[in-house]
């Protein structure tokens, strides 16, 4: 039998502590947020390898390193009201209700609403709302928000996120793809965003972010 918790202990230290994630308040996310709970069933066995694990067709849960970092680089408090775009399973929306104020958990596939809404509430986490929706869309019935947090990388950033940002608010995510994926800050100042690149990184992309692009003759 797998112990889950020695195996948690064992990825925070080796996968999140080597690469400069000193954030006692993501590090203890991270140590006590059962990442088992949130995988497939026949895949529980996985649950902590150094890698992404594919939850839903063409759907990930993140690798904790990079992970871990975009936390870390969203600077989250208890204050914070956070947007959360591609909920999946919920893992990400345990650790962001572990370090917010409250969170909405956004995802458009209505199975893995349903999938996360059930486990998120029979751990506990009760300042986490999951709701159903286009990604790219955001969810302006609770905006606005302190923090939108990308849980995939992008391509783009719709207009729409932004514009639930509250003044003084920031988006953070990966914005880009494979080897040119860049975690990057957006704060939004009275109307005018502003754009800062923290680090190269390369996580699984969302849905509904590509650009579509026209044919040039």
């Amino acid at each position: 039998m797998i112990d889950f918790e020695a195996a948690r202990l064992k990825m925070v230290d080796t996968q999140i502590r080597t690469t400069d994630v000193t954030s006692h308040s993501v590090l203890r996310a991270f140590y006590n947020v059962p990442r088992e709970a949130f995988v497939p069933e026949k895949m529980k066995s996985l649950a902590y390898i150094d890698g992404d694990i594919e939850v839903s067709p063409g759907r990930y849960m993140i690798k904790a390193s990079p992970l871990a970092k975009l936390l870390q680089l969203a600077a989250i408090t208890k204050d914070d009201v956070v947007l959360e775009v591609g909920g999946a399973t919920g893992y990400t929306s345990a650790l962001l209700s572990r370090l917010a104020g409250s969170v909405v958990s956004l995802e458009e596939d209505e199975a893995l609403v349903a999938q996360s809404s059930a486990t998120l509430s029979s751990l506990g986490y009760d300042n986490v709302a999951v709701v159903n929706g286009p990604l790219e869309q955001g969810y302006a019935a609770e905006a606005p928000y302190d923090l939108i947090f990308l849980n995939g990388a992008v391509e783009q950033v719709p207009a729409a996120l932004l514009d639930q940002l509250r003044d003084g608010g920031r988006l953070v995510g990966v914005i880009g793809y494979g080897s040119t994926g860049q975690a990057k800050v957006l704060v939004r100042e009275n109307g005018v965003i502003s754009e800062g690149s923290a680090f190269n990184s390369s996580v699984k992309p969302l849905p509904g972010f590509r650009i579509e692009r026209e044919f040039v003759f």
